[in-house]
């Protein structure tokens, strides 16, 4: 079996026409960077893709690009910098202490917060591909891409994995207004299986799936990385853009 590495090089010279750092500009004016991976030719559809707390660093990046090896248009916002610009984390545990603290520094924002930036990037894919756009989001990211699929316009299908804090009452309460999907891990020490469980049963149209791995298996820059629980997501979240991005 080929890793996500080996597929991106096989298809990298094909399928990407470009992707570099771009502006995209919110609604509030806010100037946001994006990194965007544009494919040859016509775009099947367009993703935007949220980052972990980690900001957009060279796994995002790559997230992004194999969405355009698999035709898509990919976006992704840099959604740390209304509080930071520029932030590019590993994951070492002084970065996981990082990315909370910036975290939570856009938690204390006011009005909308970053779902204007999110947003604009939405907006920006949908001009930019001419096609309907999909949302994913890890981690954080996750969370956020919930959130945007519940809040947002301009959406045809939205991807969470292991989204911290989607299991709340307070996002449970939230309804969808696209189709959605859902990947979660059995061992995430971080999201209790139980409340895992509990959103499912209050959201049965969203597809849910639990994996036997840890939080941030899709990450292969990670210790928790997991490739046969990433694989299999992966191969659920293609399906699934292609199903409603078509």
């Amino acid at each position: 079996m080929q890793s996500c590495g080996s597929l991106l090089s096989k298809h990298r010279k094909r399928y990407i026409m470009q992707s570099q750092w771009i502006t995209l500009e919110s609604s509030d004016g806010f100037l946001c960077p994006a990194w965007e991976a544009v494919p040859e030719g016509t775009p099947r559809g367009a993703v935007v893709v949220l980052q972990e707390i980690f900001g957009v660093n060279s796994h995002i990046r790559a997230v992004a690009e194999r969405f355009a090896a698999r035709g898509y248009l990919a976006v992704a916002p840099a959604l740390f910098t209304r509080v930071q610009p520029d932030v590019d984390l590993g994951y070492t545990p002084e970065d996981m202490q990082a990315g909370f603290a910036l975290k939570t520094s856009v938690d204390q924002l006011p009005g909308a917060g970053i779902l204007p930036d999110i947003q604009a990037a939405i907006d920006h894919a949908a001009a930019r591909s001419g096609a309907a756009v999909g949302i994913v989001g890890f981690c954080w990211g996750g969370l956020m891409a919930w959130q945007a699929a519940c809040e947002l316009t301009g959406l045809a299908a939205a991807v969470s994995y292991y989204g911290g804090g989607m299991t709340t009452s307070a996002e449970v309460a939230r309804q969808p207004r696209c189709p959605a999907l859902a990947h979660f891990a059995s061992q995430d020490q971080w999201i209790a299986l139980d409340g895992v469980q509990a959103f499912a049963a209050a959201h049965p149209e969203v597809q849910c799936h639990v994996y036997d791995a840890h939080h941030g298996f899709n990450c292969d820059q990670r210790g928790a990385y997991d490739e046969a629980a990433a694989v299999s997501a992966r191969n659920r979240t293609l399906a699934f853009f292609n199903q409603h991005l078509a």
